[in-house]
């Protein structure tokens, strides 16, 4: 099995400021799927903010993570860049770019300074986007009694796995996201519960969105 088993994404644009001794740092992120599409964002960044001192960026490319790369933008080394990467890889995120562009306020920070205002744009961004996680699992198909529905319903619920919906007729016939490590003991548990009645079947391996994750 290579496939990543999870990753996380942040799921649209976002900006968030914070002010440091009078100096703006301003964190706009995106979701970028390639290096182009990320060096793309950031001089469309600057463009925007043409007239501020330093644009610092940091981006990370692939559900592994793969690629990664981070520019101080004319800060001292290692203060704005690479700090900006140690938060995006604690927080695992994964497809993103964020930029955080400086005007300077008039007074020095300093290199720790500077790193912690660097580092506390990108954390008050990441509050503020809407981050989701992705898993890597079975998509089932189940046909049961209406009876049999709830019963489902409550054991995927208990098991934090994903109904992506339901069709009603004479019977319920019901998508289900589950983790691929789950997946065995899903059937088996799922057979259990319906004494052998529901009818399953995989539909496709992909990955989906864990609608039961919560930070």
């Amino acid at each position: 099995m290579e496939e990543i088993l999870e990753y996380k994404e942040i799921q649209t644009e976002i900006m968030a400021e914070v002010i440091e001794k009078k100096s703006r740092f301003i964190a706009t992120a995106k979701p970028v799927y390639s290096e182009e599409e990320a060096l793309l964002y950031i001089n469309e960044t600057k463009k925007k903010y043409w007239d501020a001192r330093h644009h610092c960026s940091a981006f990370v490319i692939g559900k592994d993570g793969r690629l990664v790369r981070a520019n101080d933008d004319g800060e001292p080394a290692q203060t704005a860049g690479k700090p900006m990467l140690d938060i995006l890889v604690q927080e695992e995120l994964k497809n993103i770019c964020v930029v955080v562009t400086r005007y300077f306020g008039g007074t020095l920070l300093g290199t720790g300074g500077l790193v912690r205002a660097y580092q506390a744009a990108v954390k008050e961004m990441i509050k503020q986007a809407m981050v989701v996680r992705y898993r890597y699992g079975c998509v089932y198909q189940v046909l049961l009694d209406y009876h049999e529905y709830g019963k489902l319903q409550y054991f995927c619920n208990q098991n934090h796995y994903t109904i992506e919906g339901a069709e009603f007729s004479n019977n319920v016939l019901v998508l289900v996201s589950i983790p691929y490590e789950k997946s065995e003991l899903f059937l088996q548990e799922l057979t259990q519960l319906s004494s052998g009645k529901a009818e399953i079947k995989l539909m496709k391996q992909c990955y989906y969105i864990d609608k039961e994750w919560k930070e």
